[in-house]
């Protein structure tokens, strides 16, 4: 799957969107801005939660940090980070390439309001090397995302 299932997705909903393979890792959002050479806060990394009894894809900028009261309130429980293997068997991605595009489940999906900072954010793609580069918009509408606020920037107070 994988970047493969990306590639497919693209060709079927975007084919406009190339995917950028940096042929180095980009698995965390300081290798990514590295590779890429963009900051930190630009990277949309995807983080895979347990709620209640539904698991979900939440995209947030580099720098963000999830509240858990801010998610609670507005997901209905208390998030719970999933497990390495668990997240490659749900998404059909390896944690460092988790994107919400070509889901082997399909999973509800989330776009934090920090992304809305950026013009344009760059995701993950699928693995450890590939990202793509999408305004905020398009990438909530390309995967039916629903936005909301439950994530913290660094400078503010929780």
């Amino acid at each position: 799957m994988s970047e493969t299932s990306v590639r497919a997705f693209f060709a079927a909903n975007a084919p406009d969107v190339s995917i950028i393979d940096q042929g180095v890792s980009t698995a965390t959002v300081i290798e990514a801005a590295a590779a890429l050479g963009v900051e930190p806060a630009r990277i949309a990394k995807t983080l895979s939660l347990r709620v209640g009894d539904q698991v979900v894809l939440v995209c947030a900028r580099g720098d963000a940090r999830l509240s858990n009261g801010k998610a609670k309130a507005a997901l209905g429980a208390k998030p719970r980070m999933l497990g390495a293997h668990e997240v490659e068997e749900l998404t059909g991605h390896p944690v460092g390439g988790v994107c919400p595009f070509g889901l082997t489940t399909p999973l509800p999906i989330y776009c934090d309001i920090s992304l809305r900072a950026f013009a344009t954010v760059f995701p993950a793609a699928g693995s450890r090397t590939a990202s793509v580069e999408l305004t905020p918009d398009r990438l909530a509408a390309l995967t039916g995302a629903s936005w909301v606020d439950i994530c913290t920037l660094p400078d503010d107070a929780e």
